[in-house]
């Protein structure tokens, strides 16, 4: 018997495979395309929907010039047992790649894994804009999912939103993957932040975890420098105990509808809930996502005699016990900058 030649065993396996795609259906095959997102000389980056058919992957792989034929490469996932079961995600390839590499790593899911820190500090907002520039969640339904009663009873948190639970840390997220994982991902870090031991010195303090997280938040924004968090602390819990408003300028800034980058005289008479200048207490919830070092400092205070402190204008503070101090020290460091 003769030996068929290379040439028509691939159009046999072609054939076969159309064959087979009218079998099962091609509508299957013929799901939401791929999106070729880069294509240089060493680096070629595909985006795989879910729900993407064989023949579209196929088609795209072909396009980018990962693959010289996509029929060939049909007909090779055919013959391997793993033409359903290629993995949606993003994939990086390399135009020198064997079929067998290529397959392999759409098949094992191999997809690109992006690191994004999310700096302490942040707020919900902020978050979900960072992740909505990064390509890696929808601004939208991220803060919608933030305030989704279901998710917030699941994680057993108090207040309206994921404000302050939403850990800052350095994420590795893959494309594709759901708003709901990245916040699960976010939500156990900072239960493994806030564990046992946390919860036990809160209840030491008679303050809930709710208390601890917006005060902390209101830490993390008002201390520049990393070692006058607990000093920070210290006159927020002295405050706190003698029933003096907090005065924390990025409370009021939290609850402003809009603000210029400078606060005036008509912002701290606002009628805001979040306003410490004429609400006394905590804010209503928190006004960022504190680290681990913030939270710290709110369960963790300086033992201080401070009730006040004021800018220095270099990222420090100047402390004072009363309100004459306090006022040489505004006159000092604040008028004078603003003349």
């Amino acid at each position: 018997m003769r030996n068929r030649s290379p040439s028509t065993l691939v159009y046999l396996l072609t054939v076969l495979v159309l064959l087979l795609m009218m079998f099962l259906g091609i509508k299957r095959y013929l799901a939401t395309a791929p999106f070729i997102e880069e294509v240089t000389g060493s680096r070629i980056v595909i985006y795989i929907k879910s729900h993407t058919g064989a023949m579209e992957i196929a088609r795209s792989l072909e396009e980018a010039g990962v693959v010289s034929s996509r029929w060939l490469f049909l007909a090779y996932s055919l013959f391997r047992g793993s033409i359903d079961k290629m993995r949606p995600g993003e994939y990086e390839f390399r135009p020198d790649m064997s079929l067998e590499e290529i397959l392999t790593k759409l098949v094992q899911g191999k997809v690109i894994a992006h690191q994004v820190t999310i700096p302490e500090g942040y707020t919900l907002r902020e978050i979900a804009r960072l992740l909505a520039a990064e390509g890696l969640a929808d601004e939208g339904r991220f803060i919608a999912l933030s305030s989704d009663p279901e998710i917030l009873t699941a994680h057993g948190i108090e207040g309206r939103t994921l404000e302050g639970y939403l850990f800052p840390d350095t994420y590795n997220l893959t494309k594709g993957v759901n708003e709901e994982e990245i916040i699960h991902k976010m939500l156990s870090r900072f239960h493994q932040a806030f564990g046992p031991e946390e919860l036990q010195r809160a209840r030491q303090l008679r303050m809930s975890v709710y208390q601890v997280v917006t005060l902390a938040s209101i830490i993390e924004k008002e201390a520049a420098v990393p070692m006058e968090r607990p000093l920070i602390s210290g006159v927020f819990h002295n405050r706190l105990r003698r029933g003096m408003p907090l005065q924390a300028d990025p409370t009021v800034i939290y609850g402003l509808s809009r603000f210029n980058g400078r606060l005036s005289r008509r912002d701290l008479y606002s009628k805001s809930s979040y306003n410490t200048y004429i609400q006394v207490g905590l804010p209503p919830g928190p006004i960022a996502n504190p680290g681990k070092a913030s939270l710290q400092a709110a369960l963790y205070p300086e033992n201080t005699k401070y009730l006040y402190f004021v800018s220095k204008n270099d990222g420090t503070h100047y402390f004072s016990t009363s309100p004459g101090e306090h006022e040489r020290a505004v006159r000092r460091y604040q008028l004078r900058r603003g003349q």
